[in-house]
């Protein structure tokens, strides 16, 4: 098949721009999942996409590619690029501009007849070899544009009329828009939304822009909307350090974002496991709706339920008990901020004063494993730290240990 830059399935790219920009550390014979001519069309694409940000380095195994983007700089997020190079037939960008053409005036409706009419009688007979569009054709793409919101329709008596849908003026949206393109949930619809705009500057900056959250936009609109029909799901997702896929049905609750890290899970109720689980949203591919589930509010309550003991993602397993931690914590007259810190990012801890020098934190979550890095960042402040879990307790002293080694500190 011919290359073309232009694509019908986002999944195409999705995996080699995430290896380009969260890896770029191999070479094309290290691609094993597709071939190397399927490897030299996607790099060909995304250098068609992205150029300015692609780079190259020579290893010893070839050639590296990689995205090199500076997120802190760039003020509208250049992967969503990606997603303006959608493929399309010959027949279908003709019946495309040809229908907005009759449709242009946004308050003269037409029946599906008059529309057929003059696609054929206007357009299409000013052609040597012209494409036949037959009713059946037109009608499904009116509903397509319907669906969309390009177009809407009425009934009166037997028949159907439909007229494009007005323009709406955006200017007074723009800060707005440029604002939650780049940090709401699907900030690849504000893309759309700002390209209708001209001659403007973008006024923000971010100092934690996740740029590659666009690459999980096209699989976030599709579980927000399982969740709003309350469906089931089935999706593939790929192992962490494995390249295997597994299939799972899940359904899909809430979505959870790390203010550490800004990577997003789908806590869903695993229909295999039993239980829910969190599944990384970037592993996530290939989803599929399946039946709505009347019980849909009954595992989102449950969910709910486990928030209070959540300290980050994990829900424990089935049967298995809260684990606690406790600590106290130093601070000096002049470090009241240490304190004010604690208290903002206690989540579902608890802080109790004991003097004004000292408090004690202490939780019941989950797993506390996840707690261990904040905790970390309080070293040299914290004593009489207290594990329920003795294995927790003795990782976090090897920890301690071993950076101790790596610094020289005897």
């Amino acid at each position: 098949m011919a290359y073309s830059e232009l694509i019908k399935n986002f999944e195409r790219v999705r995996d080699y721009m995430n290896e380009f920009f969260v890896y770029g550390f191999k070479s094309r014979n290290e691609y094993h999942q597709k071939s190397p001519r399927s490897y030299d069309n996607e790099r060909r694409r995304i250098e068609d996409y992205l150029g300015e940000y692609m780079s190259f380095r020579q290893g010893k195994n070839g050639k590296n590619v990689f995205l090199s983007i500076d997120s802190r700089r760039v003020r509208h997020n250049p992967l969503y690029q990606a997603f303006k190079a959608r493929s399309f037939t010959p027949g279908d960008i003709t019946l495309h501009f040809i229908l907005l053409d009759i449709l242009y005036t946004p308050d003269e409706e037409k029946t599906l007849g008059d529309i057929v009419k003059k696609v054929d009688e206007d357009y299409l007979a000013h052609f040597y070899n012209p494409r036949v569009f037959d009713e059946s054709t037109i009608r499904k793409k009116l509903k397509e544009y319907e669906k969309l919101g390009i177009v809407r329709s009425r009934r009166q008596g037997k028949s159907t009329l439909y007229r494009r849908s007005e323009n709406f003026d955006l200017s007074s949206w723009k800060d707005a828009l440029c604002f939650f393109s780049e940090a709401g949930m699907d900030g690849v619809i504000g893309s759309y939304l700002l390209d209708k705009l001209e001659d403007f500057q973008e006024p923000f900056v971010f100092k934690h822009h996740y740029i590659t959250h666009a690459m999980e936009s096209e699989v976030l609109c599709s579980l927000f909307e399982a969740m709003r029909r309350k469906n089931i799901v089935s999706f593939q997702i790929r192992g962490r350090r494995q390249r295997k896929t597994v299939q799972i049905r899940a359904v899909p609750l809430r979505i959870f974002v790390s203010v550490q890290t800004g990577r997003r899970y789908l806590m869903g109720y695993d229909l295999s496991r039993k239980y829910i689980w969190a599944f990384r949203l970037d592993l996530i591919s290939q989803i599929t709706m399946e039946a709505i589930l009347p019980e849909f509010d009954t595992y989102r309550k449950r969910l709910e339920e486990m928030e209070p003991h959540m300290w980050g993602v994990q829900c424990g397993v089935p049967g298995g008990k809260l684990q606690s931690v406790s600590f106290i914590l130093h601070f000096s007259d002049e470090e009241e901020y240490i304190y004010q810190r604690l208290v903002r990012e206690k989540r579902c801890g608890t802080v109790e004063r004991l003097d004004n020098n000292t408090c004690r934190f202490s939780a019941e979550v989950y797993d506390v494993n996840e707690m261990l890095p904040w905790i970390r960042t309080f070293i040299c402040r914290i004593s009489d730290l207290q594990f329920s879990k003795k294995s927790v307790q003795k990782r976090f002293c090897q920890d301690l240990k071993e950076m101790y080694r790596i610094y020289g500190v005897e």
